[in-house]
């Protein structure tokens, strides 16, 4: 194995066909897998090796709502409700948000009896994997609350220094276990109640006050708090990176005589999730091989002709779609798409599948310096398909 570098104490997508299919002196492959919302035999690089080696596990546990590319290898599929019986509070898309504001929804429609939340579903696999799976559930609620609360009475600069875990943990309101962990969150962040310390602040019972939402003003400054640097300092240039300039500069001078490939994500699906989405595709959410004109009389290609692609992990054919809207020199493929593999239950999705676009990726070819597999700025062939071949096709 290739012993690559973590990033953030995850381990790069890349290793992870090589961690189930090669035993090494080191330790014993890995035999059994939890994949939770993701599709990696489409979104990571060689996914016909991870493909293979998905089918080689002794077991595998899939969390979501398809049977797809990735998740029909699973033993067991746990499909999560649909977004009408799940309760929603944006953690992710928040980071992008241009103004501050929050909001909290409950279920629309109750769960059938017998079906499990999403938040239980993985909270039953985080105490399978701790060799607790005869738990009840809510000890992951109860158990993250405790630590937090531990953690949070013992920082200086916290609003609960000093006081009580067990008293704070008794204000905390909610439902269920999920809505507890939300309630803490938002009284210990900086619009938070901070338990009393500031009336007025953030509280589950006030988010509930207001379903459509409140609007907390324009972003605020955060530096120096959120810094986790050894010089509490913003480090521009930090000796990994420095170090590795002399490589950058070098590949710099050695730029590809054929053209580069870029990925891109459409608005509409952003991943392979919503391909199965009727509403959701045509239009311009489409997997085509965008080139600039200029590239695409030089190649004698024309607009919604096919055209082979070939890069150092593989070939595939795509309509071309000729447009200014990237550089000369520059071909985009979308990500996401590829949706022709056996076993796969996306009906809809399954009507124009698209190609993979990381299967022309040497799976190989690394950042050095995180491990993550390079996906932009590939070099690749392109030439139009001879009528002869799209007849044959």
């Amino acid at each position: 194995m290739r012993r690559l570098p973590e990033a953030k104490g995850e381990l790069p997508l890349s290793a992870l066909a090589e961690e189930i299919d090669t035993a090494t002196d080191e330790g014993e492959p890995v035999r059994a897998l939890v994949v939770v919302a993701a599709n990696p035999v489409l979104s990571a690089p060689d996914g016909d090796r991870l493909d293979k080696a998905l089918d080689s596990l002794d077991f595998m546990v899939s969390v979501d709502p398809y049977l797809n590319e990735t998740s029909r290898h699973a033993d067991v599929v746990l499909p999560p409700p649909p977004p009408s019986q799940s309760p929603h509070h944006d953690f992710a898309f928040n980071t992008l948000a241009v103004r501050n504001q929050v909001r909290y929804s409950r279920p629309a429609v109750p769960l059938e009896p017998g079906r499990m939340a999403e938040t239980e579903i993985l909270a039953r696999l985080v105490l399978a994997a701790t060799g607790m799976h005869g738990a009840d559930p809510a000890a992951v609620d109860a158990m993250v609350v405790d630590q937090t609360l531990g953690k949070a009475v013992q920082e200086p600069h916290s609003p609960v220094h000093g006081r009580d875990p067990g008293d704070l943990a008794a204000q905390l309101t909610g439902e269920s276990g999920p809505e507890r962990r939300l309630d803490l969150m938002l009284r210990l962040g900086p619009y938070g109640d901070g338990f009393g310390v500031r009336p007025g602040g953030l509280t589950l019972r006030r988010l509930l006050d207001h379903p459509h939402g409140i609007d907390l003003g324009p972003l605020q400054p955060r530096l120096p708090q959120p810094l986790k640097t050894v010089s509490g300092k913003v480090e521009l240039l930090p000796a990994p990176i420095a170090g590795d300039l002399p490589r950058l500069r070098e590949a710099m001078r050695e730029r590809p005589a054929s053209l580069v490939l870029v990925g891109r994500r459409h608005l509409r699906s952003n991943n392979s999730w919503m391909h199965n989405v009727p509403a959701l595709t045509g239009g311009s959410n489409r997997c085509t091989l965008q080139l600039h004109p200029r590239d695409a009389a030089r190649l004698g290609i024309a607009d919604g002709e096919p055209v082979r692609v070939k890069g150092a992990g593989g070939a595939v054919t795509a309509p071309a779609e000729v447009t200014d809207a990237v550089r000369p020199g520059v071909v985009s493929l979308p990500h996401g798409w590829g949706h022709d593999r056996p076993g796969v239950r996306l009906s809809h999705a399954g009507t124009d599948p698209g190609v993979n676009v990381n299967q022309l990726l040497d799976g190989s070819l690394l950042d050095p310096l995180s491990g993550n597999a390079v996906l932009n700025g590939v070099p690749v062939e392109v030439a139009a398909v001879p009528d002869e071949l799209t007849t044959l096709t």
